[in-house]
C-alpha cells in the first residue's frame, strides 16, 4: 500500500479537475460564417432527407434514402444495394476513414471544427444559451447566481427547448429505416414497433446530455480521434496556429504605447478564449482541446483591425510555414500546402475507390442464381435406371419490376430438369419462371440423367426475357453411383 506520507509535495489531491463550464462569446468573421453554413447543410441534410420521395415504380418504396431491414436492402436515390452486395457499403466505410485522414492530413481537425455530429449539436445548443439567457457575459452572471424565479424559468425555457431538438433528432433518426410519413403516423398514435420508441428515447437522452451539458467533455476526453489524429499532424499540416514570435510578450495597448518596441502583438485581450467552444488558449499551442474551428481567428483578426495591427497572428498555417515567416520569408498560400505527397497519396486512394465502386456500380447485373445440391440423399436410382438429384435454385430479380426469366443447363449431357409444380413427364433443358420485382423466388429443381451418366460439373444458366438479356451462372455437380 502507499504511505500517504511519501506522496511528493504539489500532487493534486484529486485525479480529475472539476469542470469549468464553458460560455463562448458570440462572434462573426469568415469561418463563423462558414461553421453556420456547415451547420445548416448538415442538419438540413439529417432532417429532411427521411421526407425526399423518390420514383421506383410500383413495387419499390418511394423513399429517397431508406435502410429496409425488413426486406434487406438499402436505397439511395436511384442505387439499391442487396445483402450480396455488402461490399459496396463496405467501400463506402473505407472511403469515410480514408477521407478522414485526408483531411486531416491537409487541415488538421477540420472535421472535428465544422462536422462532427457532437460539434454540429453543441454548436446549435450554444446557440439556444445565447438566445434564451443572452452572451457570454450574461450567461456567466446567470450561472453564478442564486436558484430562483428567474433562473429557474430560463432553465426550464432552455431545456424544454433542449429537450425538443433532441426528441426531434431521435425521431428523424428511425425515419431512415421506415417509410417516414406512415412512421410518424404510427407513431403517435402508438402503433409503431417498440424498438422505434426506444430508439427515439436513447437518442434524446444521449443528444440532450452529449449536446446540452458535456459538450467539449466528449470532444477532450471520450473521444478518441482527438488522440489518432495527433499521430497524423506534422509540421507540413495546416493547423490553427498563435504566432508567438509576433506576439510576444503581451501587453496593453496603453503598456505598448508608454514603452515602443517593448511587446508584441498580442494585447492579451482574451477574446480567443472569450470565443472557443472548448475553452481552450489557442496562445499555449497545439493541443486537443483545440477542435479547429478558427473562431479565434475571427475573434482576433477583429482586434487587430480595431488596434491597427495586421491580420494573422492567429492563423491556419503550417508549423513549417511560421519558422519560415519567422524569419523574415513571404508566408506561403495555403493552397500550396495542400500539395504535399502524404495528402496527394491519401486523395488518390479515396478516390481510386471511388472509382472502383462507380465502375462496380455501372457494370453489375440486376439478375442473379445461386445453386445448392441436397447432400441427403445425394442421388437417387429411378425405376428405369436413370438417376435423380435435388436442387434449390434462387432466381434473383433486382429490378423494380416482375421479369420473365428463362432457366437453362449447360453440360450434363441427356439431362432434363422440372420443378415441384410441374410434371416429370415436362421435364425440358430449359423452362421459363417469373419472378416478382425486386424479390428472390426460391425454386425446387428435379434434374434427370440417363442411366450410364457419370458424377460431373455443370451449370444453371438464367436469362432474363427482357431487353436488358442479363445473364448469370451458378456452376454446381451431379452426383452419381461409383463417383466419376
Amino acid at each position: 500500500m502507499n504511505n500517504p506520507e511519501r506522496i511528493e509535495e504539489g500532487t493534486p489531491a484529486q485525479l480529475y479537475e472539476k469542470r469549468k463550464a464553458v460560455h463562448p462569446q458570440k462572434v462573426d468573421g469568415p469561418f463563423r460564417r462558414f461553421k453556420w453554413l456547415v451547420m445548416l447543410v448538415t442538419l438540413g441534410i439529417y432532417y429532411g432527407t427521411p421526407w425526399i420521395r423518390w420514383d421506383r415504380g410500383p413495387y419499390a418504396p418511394d423513399q429517397a434514402v431508406l435502410i429496409d431491414l425488413a426486406n434487406r436492402r438499402f436505397y439511395m436515390f436511384g442505387i439499391e444495394i442487396w445483402p450480396h452486395e455488402f461490399y459496396f457499403v463496405a467501400g463506402l466505410l473505407i472511403m469515410a476513414g480514408i477521407g478522414l485522414f485526408l483531411v486531416t492530413s491537409a487541415v488538421g481537425r477540420a472535421w472535428c471544427g465544422y462536422s462532427c455530429p457532437q460539434t454540429v449539436w453543441t454548436d446549435l445548443f450554444q446557440h439556444i444559451d445565447r438566445l434564451v439567457d443572452g452572451d457570454r457575459n450574461a450567461q456567466m452572471r446567470l450561472e453564478r447566481a442564486p436558484w430562483g424565479p428567474k433562473k429557474i424559468a430560463h432553465r426550464a425555457v432552455k431545456w424544454s427547448i433542449y429537450l425538443l431538438i433532441s426528441f426531434w433528432t431521435g425521431g428523424a433518426w428511425i425515419m431512415y429505416f421506415a417509410d417516414a410519413p406512415t412512421l410518424v403516423h404510427d407513431f403517435w398514435t402508438g402503433q409503431a414497433a417498440p424498438v422505434a420508441y426506444l430508439t427515439v428515447g436513447i437518442l434524446t437522452a444521449t443528444t440532450f446530455a452529449l449536446g446540452g451539458f458535456m459538450r467539449e467533455q466528449v470532444c477532450i476526453y471520450m473521444c478518441p480521434w482527438p488522440r489518432i489524429q495527433s499521430a497524423m499532424l506534422d509540421e507540413k499540416s495546416l493547423i490553427v496556429t498563435y504566432k508567438d514570435w509576433r506576439g510576444e510578450p503581451r501587453g496593453s495597448v496603453k503598456k505598448a504605447q508608454k514603452n515602443p518596441g517593448e511587446f508584441g502583438d498580442c494585447i492579451d485581450c482574451n477574446q480567443c478564449v472569450a470565443v472557443c467552444p472548448t475553452g481552450y488558449d489557442i496562445r499555449k499551442g497545439p493541443d486537443i482541446a483545440c477542435i479547429t474551428c478558427g473562431l479565434c481567428i475571427d475573434a482576433c483578426d477583429r482586434v487587430m483591425e480595431e488596434v491597427g495591427r495586421p491580420r494573422g497572428l492567429i492563423d491556419y498555417a503550417t508549423l513549417e510555414d511560421c519558422e519560415r515567416e519567422k524569419a523574415g520569408e513571404e508566408p506561403r498560400p495555403a493552397w500550396k500546402a495542400l500539395l504535399h505527397p502524404r495528402t496527394l497519396i491519401y486523395f488518390g486512394v479515396w478516390g481510386g475507390i471511388g472509382l472502383a465502386l462507380l465502375f462496380a456500380l455501372g457494370v453489375r447485373s440486376h439478375t442473379d442464381i445461386s445453386a445448392a445440391p441436397d447432400r441427403n440423399p445425394p442421388f437417387m436410382l429411378m425405376s428405369d435406371g436413370s438417376i435423380r438429384n435435388s436442387y434449390t435454385v434462387k432466381l434473383r430479380n433486382m429490378e423494380s419490376r416482375p421479369r420473365d426469366m428463362r432457366v437453362t443447363m449447360e453440360g450434363l449431357d441427356g439431362g432434363r430438369m422440372w420443378t415441384d409444380q410441374m410434371a416429370s413427364e415436362d421435364a425440358a433443358r430449359e423452362l421459363t419462371v417469373t419472378v416478382a420485382a425486386d424479390s428472390t423466388e426460391p425454386l425446387r429443381l428435379y434434374v434427370i440423367a440417363p442411366p450410364d451418366t457419370a458424377s460431373q460439373d455443370f451449370a444453371f444458366t438464367v436469362t432474363s426475357l427482357d431487353q436488358q438479356a442479363e445473364m448469370d451462372t451458378s456452376e454446381t455437380y451431379f452426383e452419381a453411383p461409383g463417383g466419376e
